[in-house]
């Protein structure tokens, strides 16, 4: 995935047209529709301008799409990058996650987001895991005395 938060997509998307080019076993179709996979498959794209139409890869598309979105359930994850991108302050850290959870992840299924029988499957056991971390945290701040 290029992901903006995370890397220069263009630079990205290149490396990766390269790697596929170089392999031999992928078509020029195929490239492309890796490439329209990588590039529109984080949420806020989805969100804004929803799926697109893969035909006959429309599959794999929700397939790589719902793993990005299964990864985002990490609370530490979300912690860990507000901390390395904005403030080393834990409790900001704590509460953008909580907000994040609230606004967004909790609510892949009520936007739509979720159409695969595996995915639904796996989202209540990892919401259950978010909210023991959650609670786990708020214990941890607030014991937290140094």
């Amino acid at each position: 995935m290029c992901d903006k938060k995370y890397m220069d997509e263009r630079k990205g998307m290149k490396e990766i047209t390269e790697f596929l080019s170089n392999t031999q076993c992928v078509s020029q179709n195929e490239i492309e529709k890796i490439q329209t996979i990588v590039e529109t498959i984080s949420y806020s794209k989805v969100r804004k301008t929803g799926f697109p139409a893969l035909h006959e890869y429309q599959l794999a598309y929700h397939i790589v799409r719902e793993a990005d979105l299964l990864c985002a359930y990490d609370v530490d994850r979300c912690m860990v990058f507000h901390l390395y991108n904005n403030t080393a302050n834990i409790e900001d850290a704590f509460q953008t996650a909580v907000n994040l959870f609230d606004e967004r992840v909790f609510k892949h299924c009520e936007h739509g987001l979720i159409l695969l029988d595996y995915t639904k499957t796996q989202i209540p056991a990892l919401e259950q895991q978010c909210h023991l971390r959650f609670a786990s945290w708020r214990n941890i701040l607030l014991k937290k005395t140094f």
